[in-house]
């Protein structure tokens, strides 16, 4: 009888705290990726990402011309060459379609890691001024609504993206 007692007073306890607790989580959202894309220094990025990968575009394209001459020489000659020499101009030929595929492979890592790395320190940023505006703001939990994420209605969120657009100095 005395434990029950003790059961039930220990779970009303923990009713009551886990009510507390509720009542005093705030929540907002976000859209983060429109946040740093509207900051005037992402004006910038975008020119300085297409100026790198522009760099691996003309690497392949070359490439690929060299690819088309070669291959189109090869069926032009083909007929007249012998076994060791088709099969040499073959695996010439895969060979640069290989290097071209590895190229293009890397190319699409370097220029994502460049762009990652363009874009950190504007996240960083922003990710400061939404920290600050939640706390300004007493919010515990920030959304972000650029991710798909399952927010749907939001009824009882606060949308920080005046504010911390404020913050930054956007207009």
């Amino acid at each position: 009888m005395r434990n029950t007692v003790k059961v039930t007073l220990i779970a009303v306890c923990l009713l009551f705290a886990g009510q507390f607790a509720k009542a005093q989580t705030k929540f907002g959202y976000i859209d983060f990726q429109a946040l740093v894309g509207q900051m005037p220094e992402a004006k910038t990025i975008k020119p300085q990402i297409d100026a790198y990968q522009k760099q691996f575009v003309d690497q392949l394209t070359a490439m690929n011309n060299e690819l088309q001459t070669k291959g189109k020489a090869f069926q032009d000659q083909s007929k007249t060459m012998t076994d060791a020499v088709r099969t040499t101009k073959q695996n010439e030929l895969q060979d640069l379609q290989k290097r071209m595929q590895d190229l293009q492979t890397s190319a699409q890592q370097q220029v994502e890691a460049k762009s990652n790395e363009l874009i950190k320190p504007l996240s960083d940023k922003a990710r400061t001024a939404v920290n600050t505006v939640a706390k300004e703001k007493g919010i515990t939990y920030v959304l972000d609504s650029s991710q798909g994420s399952p927010l749907l209605v939001a009824s009882d969120g606060t949308d920080l993206m005046v504010p911390v657009k404020t913050k930054l100095g956007i207009k």
